[in-house]
């Protein structure tokens, strides 16, 4: 394992990151759709919130241990579902499947990756984890699925709501993403300057969408698969059709997406045991607003009724802890779980991990708290949030 004692922060695994993944996956993950405005906006509006910094307070005997729909975490952290993360770095779902698994906190898979269901289960020894879940057209597709996600020891379901359609991302459109890439002069003039990547590459067979190839009807190569993805995210998703995955998967459910109070009200009656305040990392509707800015509003509305989460622009344990006092019982990291991934493998997942925690437990203890559970708006700043 790497000597990563130098990496002290998110931004230098980023850094390193942006280095090692071939341009169109780092692309894929570092952006956001249109003016990636709102993008920029989950980030930044982090700077704006003040914390107060208390003194002469016994900070002896620290905790960030908590819980998340009723699973011990050693902090309010998951690593939040990604699509093409086996293409940040080799077999990258499995990766940060175990750095999470070690480190004790959910790791979620996404329906879009490139390691299978059965490929995390295998290689975690069966170790429970989360499923991501896109409604498709073909809907005895995702009854198999979810059947799949049941046999494979998944132990929550978290339904996306915001993804009927596909946001535009100028980058992608640009790059000419696919998965594996095609052997373009511009792509193979890349992939020359990213030789750690190829050879992970080389050693691995898992180079395409892991949960849709071989399972989905008529989904034979890669021109197939990629009209078939095109083709089936289903518009017309509706709250009926949470309601019909919520019976059909009968167990714990987590609504992903949610950035309005309405949606909130309507994903507390609908069940759910925990709701993601989200607007997909910018990549959808830019223009709305930061997921951080949207949290309070939802959180004093329903926050009583079902627990209530938040993604979008974490880079540090002090985002973690802000989350916390803005209403958010549990948070999802996924850009900063990618950098580290992509820099240094399972290590860099690890790394990250590490370092959101370091900064979580000294920032609580620098605002007067010593367990993450008594955490509340109390230990910002008034008129900063």
């Amino acid at each position: 394992m790497p000597d990563l004692s130098r990496i002290t922060c998110i931004e230098d695994l980023r850094v390193i990151a942006q280095r090692r993944v071939p341009k169109m996956f780092y692309d894929y993950a570092d952006s956001g759709s249109w003016t990636e405005g709102t993008y920029r906006a989950n980030e930044s509006d982090f700077q704006k919130i003040k914390l107060r910094q208390r003194v002469a307070v016994d900070m002896e005997g620290r905790s960030t241990k908590s819980t998340m729909i009723g699973q011990e975490v050693t902090m309010p952290v998951a690593i939040a579902p990604t699509g093409l993360t086996g293409m940040q770095h080799a077999d990258g779902e499995i990766l940060g499947a175990r750095a999470a698994k070690a480190f004790g906190i959910p790791f979620t898979l996404s329906t879009m990756s490139i390691c299978s269901l059965e490929d995390i289960a295998e290689h975690t020894g069966g170790h429970p984890f989360w499923f991501q879940l896109y409604v498709m057209r073909d809907r005895d597709f995702i009854e198999r699925l979810i059947e799949r996600a049941r046999a494979a020891n998944v132990s929550a379901l978290q339904l996306t709501l915001d993804l009927q359609i596909l946001g535009q991302r100028h980058k992608d459109i640009k790059n000419g993403l696919t998965a594996p890439p095609k052997p373009t002069l511009t792509n193979l003039m890349d992939l020359a300057t990213k030789p750690r990547w190829c050879m992970g590459m080389l050693g691995t067979k898992r180079r395409t969408f892991g949960n849709i190839a071989g399972h989905a009807k008529g989904v034979k190569d890669l021109s197939s698969l990629s009209s078939w993805t095109a083709e089936q995210f289903d518009p017309t998703l509706s709250w009926a059709d949470v309601e019909w995955i919520k019976k059909l998967w009968g167990g714990k459910l987590i609504l992903k997406g949610v950035m309005d109070v309405e949606d909130a009200r309507l994903a507390a009656a609908s069940g759910a045991d925990a709701l993601i305040v989200s607007n997909h990392g910018g990549r959808q509707l830019d223009g709305a607003p930061s997921s951080i800015e949207a949290l309070p509003a939802i959180a004093e509305a329903v926050g009583t009724e079902i627990e209530v989460w938040m993604d979008g622009g974490i880079r540090s344990g002090q985002d973690v802890l802000k989350a916390r006092a803005l209403g958010a019982r549990g948070t999802l990291i996924g850009r900063s779980f990618l950098y580290g991934l992509g820099a240094f493998g399972e290590a860099g997942v690890t790394r990250a991990l590490q370092i959101i925690q370091r900064e979580l437990d000294l920032t609580m203890a620098f605002c007067g708290r010593t367990q993450i559970d008594e955490v509340d708006s109390s230990i910002l700043l008034p008129g900063t949030f």
